[in-house]
């Protein structure tokens, strides 16, 4: 192994968010990533550099931002890049702009970008108060300045949602795995929306949803995302709602559910984690909380999108998807940050919250109709022992033999109709 060869190669990384072209960077992290098996582990650790953060500027909405207690549609505006002189997202930005990242001449530069196609059928809405002292993260040695939504606000964390359908229709909202985006449902919202009022939201830490620092603001801790999603089920001033989530955020939603039966009408498992084999994160995921390299490969646009989402089943990408999942790590630094901390948080505290779901589904007193739909193709979590829990808790267990892990990724539409099924109480598989 060449020994120079890796300084270098850390030393771009952590100098790379100095260029103006991506390119750099991305040649940086491939580079060490291809030399990993062959470097010695006392240069691994006794080389550390500060990951870089791309400076982006924070999105503000024109419109003021306006929640109402009862159902009714989310009322508020967005925009891609602002036109009053506030800097927006930048996401096809010319050098000049200075954002470290240019993605002039490529593919999307003349036409319609579907990252930016998918941001304008979304809104923002805030929720879910900020604490701490409000101070701003510290930029770090190396690489330009935090990314303008890694920086949390004075008040409330603001989320990315797509809503379709009519607001006076049943509720049903829909809550993407780790690690994922709204836009996961993307051929699922246009058909349930049909008969029912549906949202779909993208977590903190993940597409466009604030993804504040550790340590300002919010730490991505398992019990911090149960207390968000309840501040979001609460913005949404619905009396009643069915949820439906899919992963590894399934135990996460299930302790919100234990505690708010009475808001619940359904609740529908895509592919939980709920044997205890399925308490260990997936190599896949898990290096992302290693010391050193999680930072590096949390950074990699394509092992933190693409590898994850087609090594866990038979999803195949095509190239306008890949453009959206891998626009966030492209633009900030903020969602590789957020992404180490999410995952050293579930390699952590997964295995705790795996048992209290069992547990809570499995009790008595546990009245939310449940449902569980399971991808056979999941190249993560083994079906072994599903069926067999399935039966001892009397909850709904719907096979799908041709989906992987991202059951909503392989098949959307037939997943909008088993959904719309069970929330009417008729499965129609």
């Amino acid at each position: 192994m060449n020994t120079t060869a890796t300084f270098y190669s850390l030393w771009m990384l952590s100098s790379c968010s100095l260029a103006p072209n991506p390119s750099k960077k991305m040649a940086a992290i491939l580079h060490i990533t291809s030399l990993q098996s062959n470097t010695p582990s006392f240069l691994l650790h006794s080389l550390t550099p500060s990951p870089p953060s791309l400076r982006h500027s924070s999105l503000k909405s024109k419109g003021h931002i306006l929640f109402q207690r009862r159902k009714r549609s989310i009322a508020f505006t967005c925009q891609s890049i602002s036109d009053d002189g506030d800097d927006g997202y930048l996401l096809d930005a010319p050098v000049s702009a200075g954002d470290g990242f240019s993605f002039s001449g490529g593919k999307y530069s003349d036409g319609p970008n579907p990252a930016d196609e998918w941001f304008k059928t979304g809104k923002y809405m805030k929720a879910h108060p900020v604490y701490g002292t409000g101070e701003k993260a510290k930029d770090p040695i190396f690489g330009l300045t935090m990314g303008g939504n890694s920086q949390t606000s004075t008040d409330l964390f603001r989320w990315f949602c797509v809503e379709s359908g009519n607001a006076d229709k049943p509720s049903v909202v829909l809550i993407h795995g780790f690690p994922s985006q709204a836009y996961s449902y993307r051929k699922v919202l246009p058909l349930l929306s049909k008969d029912y009022h549906t949202i779909a939201f993208d977590w903190l830490g993940f597409g466009y949803s604030d993804k504040p620092q550790p340590k300002y603001g919010f730490d991505y801790t398992l019990d911090e995302f149960v207390s968000a999603l309840g501040s979001v089920i609460d913005e949404l001033g619905v009396n009643k709602v069915s949820l439906v989530v899919q992963g590894y955020f399934a135990p996460i939603v299930v302790k919100y559910a234990s505690k708010h039966q009475e808001k619940l009408n359904d609740l529908i498992l895509l592919n939980p984690p709920l044997t205890a084999k399925h308490a260990n994160l997936p190599s896949t995921l898990s290096i992302f909380s290693n010391f050193l390299l999680g930072e590096i490969f949390s950074q990699d646009p394509l092992r933190a999108s693409d590898k994850t989402l087609t090594s866990c089943g038979p999803y195949k990408m095509k190239e306008d998807d890949a453009m959206v999942y891998r626009r966030p790590y492209l633009t900030s630094g903020s969602s590789g940050f957020a992404l180490n901390a999410i995952s050293r948080s579930m390699k952590k505290e997964l295995k705790n919250y795996v048992e209290e779901m069992r547990k809570i589904l499995m009790d008595d007193d546990w009245k939310v109709k449940t449902s569980i739909c399971w991808g056979q193709r999941d190249r993560w979590l083994d079906f072994d022992g599903v069926e067999d829990f399935c039966t001892a808790s009397k909850h709904r267990l719907v096979e799908l033999p041709t989906a992987g892990h991202h059951v909503q990724e392989d098949l959307g539409e037939e997943l909008a109709t088993v959904i719309a099924g069970l929330v009417s109480r008729k499965v129609r598989i």
